[in-house]
């Protein structure tokens, strides 16, 4: 009997798509990921990224961009290129409620050029007292005629301050902690709105925002007031497990990179592989990614079909995939000893990046949570 793939096992077609994405972040993207200051948004890559198309597979023209193929691009650029993963992802992030939630004009102005790469987007959430408690924010839009002034900070924002255009959720009153909330799409350049950097240990871009009295109105609303809450949640339950799959794409890179380095590095009188405890570590290593790519790809596909459990599956991929990254990573710096640690090692580069995604759009501790409640909902 012939074998059939399942959403959470990806058959020919797709392994064939991912070797020719990979190969293309390698030709293509990498070098332009090089070529970027640590820190900055590499506007050159993003371009990049229009250009061959792959933004383009973030706003399909007949819906939203499916949740496994997010994930598919996703581990496969990240398997290459980490730089030219989390400037795609950040662009689907930052522009996704434009696409989900925006009125046609604010799609027809911005869509476009994010897709094209022409214009940077970022997702404006987090703040000095909201972080893993979002509903917590206190950036304030007060009343001003038919619309509002935002006034306060937002914190840990990718691609802040370079980005073209926000969305950012802002305290308008209707009701306490999460009834208050409206996202708001804020082009880079309006009047009131200024950032800075914040050099962080991974090496993509992040920043502050700080807005003095900046006006918003009605025409730039995401979907009604007091909804904001449930934009920023639809789209961060689609991007969820997708951090699964960033994650699993690191440790494909550094699973790959150990296998290479204990088949060729000889010690005791042969090479690494033929030592017990290094063939056993390995064997954990590549069990652990095999675990965590499937349940991120089950909870992608229960994503796409409407499943129930929704929010637990996807934090169960983000937590285990996350925590696996961490320790498989980690596992290939132990068994490559010093020369890992050197400046510029894949593995030294690894090391950095694997970190944040265990906090960011969720930490561990956030996605336990999330899990504990839904077991008894």
């Amino acid at each position: 009997m012939a074998a059939t793939s399942s959403p959470c096992d990806p058959g020919a077609g797709q392994r064939a798509r991912c070797e020719e994405l990979r190969a293309l972040a390698a030709r293509e993207l990498r070098p332009l990921a090089e070529r970027g200051g640590p820190g900055r948004v590499n506007r050159p890559l993003v371009a990049a990224l229009g250009e061959h198309g792959l933004l383009a597979r973030l706003f399909p023209d007949d819906g939203p961009v499916r949740a496994v193929e997010l994930c598919l691009l996703r581990e496969c650029l990240a398997s290459v290129c980490t730089e030219a993963e989390t400037a795609l992802a950040l662009q689907g992030l930052g522009a996704h409620p434009v696409a989900d939630r925006g009125t046609p004009a604010q799609r027809e102005r911005w869509i476009p050029e994010v897709v094209a790469g022409r214009a940077v987007a970022a997702f404006a959430l987090s703040e000095p007292g909201a972080g893993s408690d979002a509903a917590a924010l206190e950036l304030a839009a007060e009343p001003d005629g038919a619309g509002w002034r935002l006034t306060g900070e937002k914190c840990w924002i990718s691609n802040a301050p370079e980005a073209d255009l926000y969305t950012v959720f802002a305290r308008t009153g209707e009701g306490e902690r999460s009834r208050g909330v409206t996202a708001f799409l804020v082009p880079g350049d309006r009047r009131g709105l200024t950032g800075e950097p914040v050099e962080m240990l991974s090496p993509h871009p992040i920043g502050t925002l700080a807005f003095d009295a900046v006006a918003v109105g009605p025409d730039d609303v995401l979907g009604r007031p007091g909804g904001g809450f449930a934009v920023a949640m639809r789209t961060l339950d689609l991007f969820r497990p997708s951090v699964g799959a960033f994650a699993v794409g690191m440790a494909r890179a550094a699973l790959e990179a150990a296998v290479a380095h204990a088949g060729e590095r000889r010690a005791f009188g042969g090479p690494l592989k033929d030592l017990q405890a290094v063939s056993h570590q390995l064997a954990e290593m590549a069990t652990r990614t095999e675990a965590a790519r499937l349940l991120v790809h089950s909870a992608a596909a229960a994503h796409d079909a409407g499943e129930p459990g929704v929010a637990a599956r996807a934090a169960m991929a983000k937590l285990f995939a996350t925590e696996t990254a961490q320790y498989v990573v980690d596992a290939a710096v132990q068994l490559h000893g010093a020369r890992a640690l050197r400046r510029g090692h894949l593995l030294e580069h690894l090391y950095r990046e694997v970190r944040a995604p265990r906090i960011y759009e969720g930490a561990s501790e956030v996605q336990r949570t999330i899990i504990a409640k839904e077991l008894y909902r």
